[in-house]
């Protein structure tokens, strides 16, 4: 049975104004963070979702649980939301970390994709047929939506705070292990681009 998944990064956070590298910090929503989780819960809101799952670090939560409100679900943390572990770099100003070497404390690229495998094998094989709405950050969001085009990073498209991205699985094709390559993105909203920019995949209006 196919598992339709709301693929949500987090409102934006002090520090994401701020320009601080959060990583693994908990960090809260600022008011334009707040309003832009109500825009998405409104966009949300009639739709059929039987699920609301988030990372389990607070600025997620406190998305998950806006958009959660309109259809009265809890919210299920799962830390294979959590965002990438920045390691030496969590805390410090991202325009100052340009052209820095890399510290080995960081979560490894390969590490960060075998999550984002997890966490959509989980999601299929957790929620067959249902319809969940998956609240996380900006990069293992990239790392999902890599796994599930079966491309780089590099080529997926950053969401933006508060963006919606719809992608739609199995628990058999998330169990293969080319299961990125197979797996299809449903468009959906004028935001939406070509599928071979699957990555931008839709946004849900």
């Amino acid at each position: 049975m196919e598992t339709t998944i709301f693929l949500v990064r987090h409102g934006e956070t002090v520090d994401n104004a701020r320009q601080i590298m959060q990583g693994r910090v908990q960090g809260d929503l600022n008011e334009r963070g707040r309003a832009q989780a109500l825009e998405t819960a409104r966009r949300l809101a009639d739709e059929h979702i039987d699920v609301v799952i988030s990372s389990d670090l607070r600025r997620a939560v406190q998305t998950a649980e806006i958009i959660a409100q309109p259809h009265s679900l809890p919210v299920v943390q799962t830390p294979l939301l959590e965002e990438r572990d920045w390691g030496s770099f969590t805390g410090r100003y991202i325009p100052d970390l340009r052209g820095e070497q890399w510290p080995d404390d960081i979560e490894s690229e390969a590490d960060l994709l075998s999550r984002a495998r997890t966490l959509l094998i989980y999601i299929a094989a957790t929620y067959p047929g249902k319809r969940v709405v998956a609240v996380g950050h900006g990069i293992i969001n990239k790392a999902i939506l890599a796994v599930y085009a079966g491309c780089t990073m590099r080529e997926v498209q950053r969401m933006l705070n508060a963006e919606v991205r719809v992608l739609t699985t199995t628990a058999e094709r998330a169990s293969a292990l080319s299961a990125a390559a197979s797996m299809t993105a449903t468009p959906e909203g004028p935001a939406a681009v070509a599928a071979a920019a699957a990555l931008r995949t839709a946004t849900a209006e």
